[in-house]
C-alpha cells in the first residue's frame, strides 16, 4: 500500500519555499492547515542551489524546510531534483548537454536539457540523490522519493551514438542478425562496421516525425527510452541503498509518447503521474489515462502526483476550471485508483514561465478566494474519509491493450495513411464502454490474460513473440478477443509478416486481408448488417482505412455498403475452441462501437455498473469484499440516478440511501455496498 506512512488519501502537491522568505513560510502553514494539506513535494528543481560547485554541497536550506514542515504536521515527498543541471556543470562539461535531431548543441537553459548519456550527468545525479538518502534517511518527515521530474526528451550526441552501438550488440549480438533485422539490403543500407551505425536523426534517416527506416527509429526510441530510464535506476539504487523502506516514483504523463512506461512501471515501486486536461478534453480520456496508470503495474494504485487547482500555463487556452470541477476531477482520480490528491503547486510563483499557473495559494496571497475555498472542503472531505479507500482495486473483465512500441511503428510507418492515430483509435474503444458503463482495465501485451473475459486490441499493428499464442490460447479457454483493421502486420523490428494479412493472427481471426484502402478525410464507406444483431441495425459510417478481407472460415456479420468493395467483409466472428474472435476490418462510427461493444458484453455475461444518465460517470473500487461506486456527474445540472431498492450508505454524507438519489451538478456521490 502507498500509504501506510501517512494512512489517508495524501492531500498536498508542489512546493517551493526557496523562492520565498521566511514571513511567506509563516503564513503558508497557517494555509496549510486550513486547507487540509499533510504532503509537500521539495526539492523538485533545486539542484543549483543544493550544488553551488562541483565539490561543494549546502542543504541548509533544505535542513530548515524539512524541520518546518514536521513541526507543523506536514509530511514530505522529496525530490531529487535532477531534472534541471545547474549552470556551472553545463559550462565546465559540455558533454552533459543535449544535442538535437538536427544536430545542433544545446547551450543551457530550460529543464530535461541533460544528455542522459552523459557520464558527467550519470555520475552527478546518482550522487546527489546518495547525499540526500543518507541525509535525510531517519528524517520523520520523510514519506516518499520522487527521482528528477517528468523524465522525456531525445539526445543525439556521440556519446548516445557510441552507447548506442553498444545497445545494439548486446541486443543483437552480431551484425548479420542486425542487418536482418533491419532488412538493410533496401536502399543499400548493409553495415559492415558498428560504428558506422549513427542515431536515427534528421541528419540521418528521419525528417518531419517520419523516417526511412523504420526498424533503425524503432531501435533508437527503445534505446532512448532505457537511457532515461537507466539515469532513474541510477538514483532509484541509490536512494534503495540508503532507505530500503521508503517507496521510490518518479512522476509519468498518461500517453506521453516518448517513453515506454510499461517497462519503467517495473522499476518504479508506486506509479505516478500528472494529470493536465483541457476544457474541451473527453471526460473517457481522462478516465481512460487514469486507467493506464493503474494499469502500468497490474492494477496497483497510483499517486496523482499533480493536476492544477485552477488552471494551467502552458495550454493554447488556459481555462479556469469551473466551480466544482477540481473536486469532481480529484474524485474520478481517486475513484479509477488515485490514492493521492496532489496539486502543482501549493503557492504561486512570481517570475518566469510557471507564474501563471494555478496554486492552492493566489498571488493575493490569503485564503479568500474560490480555488483555496474548493481546495479546503476538499481537505475537508479527504481527512473524513481516512483510510477507507486506500488500495482498493478494480474488478474489471474486459481489457484494453495498448502498447508504446506499437504506437512508435504506427507513428513511424510510411503508409498507408497520416490520419491514423494509435491512441485515437484505442480511445473509441474505450469510449464506447465508458459509455456503456462497462469497467475496463488498460493493458500492456504482457499481462496475463486469463482474468478476463473480453480483450481488445485495437490497431494491434506489431505482434510481437509469442502474443499471437498467447491470444489463441485465451480464445480456445473460452475467452472473447477483438481486433482491429491494420493489426498483424509486421513483428517487432517492423518486418512485414507474408503469407497475408493479420499475419501470425489469422489463424485465430479465421480471415485475411488482401488489401488496405486508405480513405480521405471527406471519404468514408459503410458497414452494412447482413442481419439485425442486438443493438446493431442497418448500417453505419466507417473511415480512414479499409481492409479488404476474406474470411476463413469466420462469420461475416457485415459487409461493406459501396465502393469496388461493396459485398466483402467488414465485421468477422470466429469460433476458435471454446471463444470466439471479432475482427473490425474498419474504423467505426460511436452508434456501431456501442452497439457492438454492448451485443459483446451481453454474450459474455458482463453487466454495467449501473444504469445512469448521460454525463454521468461510473467507476468502482473494491477493498477486502467492499465495493465503492462512485457516481461522477460531469453536467453542471443535477442528474438522478435509480440505485435499486436496496440501501446503501453514501460515504460522501455517511447517509442511508436507496431507489433514487440525485448527484448535484459537478457532483460525486460514493455508494458502499458490501458483496455476497
Amino acid at each position: 500500500m502507498i500509504n501506510e506512512r501517512l494512512p489517508k488519501i495524501w492531500y498536498g502537491g508542489d512546493y517551493n519555499p526557496e523562492q520565498w522568505d521566511q514571513e511567506i513560510w509563516s503564513e503558508d502553514e497557517r494555509m496549510f492547515k486550513l486547507a487540509g494539506i499533510d504532503v509537500a513535494t521539495l526539492n523538485v528543481f533545486s539542484w543549483a542551489l543544493n550544488q553551488p560547485s562541483e565539490d561543494t554541497y549546502d542543504f541548509a536550506w533544505l535542513d530548515e524546510q524539512m524541520d518546518r514542515l514536521h513541526a507543523s504536521g506536514v509530511k514530505v515527498c522529496l525530490a531529487t531534483s535532477t531534472g534541471a543541471h545547474p549552470a556551472w556543470m553545463a559550462r565546465k562539461y559540455p558533454d552533459i548537454r543535449r544535442v538535437d535531431s538536427q544536430g545542433r548543441k544545446r547551450a543551457f537553459g530550460g529543464r530535461h536539457n541533460s544528455c542522459p548519456n552523459s557520464p558527467t550527468y550519470r555520475k552527478y545525479s546518482a550522487q546527489l540523490a546518495g547525499k540526500l538518502a543518507e541525509r535525510y534517511k531517519d528524517h520523520p518527515a520523510l514519506l516518499i522519493w520522487h527521482v528528477s521530474n517528468e523524465y522525456g526528451g531525445y539526445c543525439y550526441c556521440e556519446n548516445c551514438a557510441t552507447q548506442f552501438r553498444e545497445w545494439l550488440k548486446e541486443r543483437y549480438g552480431n551484425l548479420d542478425a542486425l542487418n536482418k533485422a533491419w532488412n538493410t539490403r533496401f536502399w543499400g543500407h548493409t553495415f559492415y562496421d558498428w560504428e558506422e551505425i549513427v542515431p536515427a536523426s534528421e541528419l540521418s534517416e528521419e525528417w518531419g516525425g517520419r523516417t526511412n527506416f523504420q526498424g533503425i527509429s524503432l531501435d533508437y526510441r527503445r534505446f532512448m527510452s532505457e537511457s532515461l530510464l537507466d539515469c532513474y535506476k541510477l538514483e532509484y539504487d541509490e536512494l534503495k541503498r540508503h532507505t530500503p523502506d521508503i517507496p521510490v516514483t518518479t512522476n509519468l504523463m498518461g500517453f506521453y509518447p516518448e517513453l515506454d512506461y510499461f517497462k519503467w512501471a517495473k522499476h518504479m515501486d508506486v506509479v505516478s503521474w500528472d494529470n493536465y486536461p483541457s476544457l474541451d478534453t473527453p471526460v473517457s480520456f481522462t478516465a481512460m489515462t487514469h486507467d493506464l496508470m493503474r494499469g502500468l503495474k497490474s492494477g496497483q494504485p497510483f499517486m496523482l502526483m499533480e493536476q492544477t487547482p485552477s488552471q494551467q500555463n502552458w495550454q493554447a487556452y488556459n481555462s479556469l476550471k469551473r466551480p466544482g470541477v477540481m473536486r469532481l476531477w480529484s474524485y474520478q482520480a481517486v475513484a479509477r485508483g488515485a490514492d493521492t490528491v496532489m496539486f502543482f503547486q501549493l503557492r504561486r510563483s512570481i517570475g518566469a514561465c510557471e507564474k501563471y499557473h494555478g496554486a492552492v495559494i493566489e498571488h493575493v496571497g490569503h485564503e479568500h478566494t474560490r480555488v483555496f475555498r474548493e481546495c479546503a472542503e476538499l481537505g475537508r472531505e479527504l481527512v473524513q474519509l481516512g483510510d477507507q479507500l486506500l488500495d482498493g482495486r478494480s474488478r474489471a473483465k474486459v481489457a484494453i491493450v495498448y502498447d508504446w512500441e506499437n504506437r512508435w511503428a504506427i507513428d513511424l510507418s510510411s503508409g498507408p495513411t497520416v490520419a491514423l492515430d494509435y491512441v485515437k483509435e484505442v480511445h473509441k474503444y474505450y469510449d464506447a464502454l465508458f459509455q456503456l458503463h462497462v469497467q475496463v482495465d488498460m493493458i500492456g501485451v504482457e499481462e496475463d490474460l486469463s482474468g478476463y473475459d473480453i480483450v481488445i486490441a485495437p490497431v494491434l499493428y506489431m505482434v510481437k513473440p509469442g502474443y499471437a499464442s498467447k491470444v489463441e490460447q485465451f480464445v480456445a479457454n473460452g475467452g472473447t478477443f477483438l481486433t482491429t483493421f491494420f493489426s498483424g502486420i509486421v513483428n517487432e523490428t517492423d518486418i512485414v509478416t507474408t503469407g497475408g494479412y493479420p499475419g501470425e493472427l489469422r489463424k485465430v481471426m479465421g480471415i485475411w486481408a488482401e488489401e488496405i484502402d486508405a480513405l480521405f478525410p471527406d471519404q468514408h464507406n459503410r458497414i452494412v448488417m447482413k442481419s439485425e444483431w442486438g443493438e446493431l441495425k442497418d448500417s453505419y459510417e466507417c473511415g480512414i482505412l479499409c481492409d479488404l478481407i476474406h474470411s476463413e472460415g469466420a462469420e461475416v456479420l457485415a459487409e461493406y455498403g459501396q465502393d469496388f468493395y461493396q459485398g466483402m467483409p467488414v465485421l468477422t466472428v470466429n469460433k476458435f475452441g471454446q471463444g470466439k474472435a471479432y475482427y473490425v476490418a474498419s474504423s467505426p462510427d460511436k452508434a456501431f462501437l456501442q452497439g457492438l461493444l454492448a451485443n459483446i458484453c451481453e454474450e459474455k455475461g458482463v453487466k454495467p455498473l449501473l444504469a445512469v444518465p448521460e454525463g454521468v460517470e461510473t467507476s468502482e473500487r473494491v477493498k477486502n469484499g467492499t465495493s465503492y461506486l462512485f457516481l461522477l456527474n460531469h453536467n453542471p445540472e443535477p442528474a438522478s440516478v435509480d440505485i435499486g431498492p436496496e440501501a446503501r450508505q453514501e460515504l460522501l454524507s455517511d447517509s442511508m440511501v436507496s431507489s433514487s438519489v440525485t448527484v448535484p451538478g459537478r457532483g460525486v456521490l460514493i455508494l458502499v455496498q458490501r458483496l455476497a
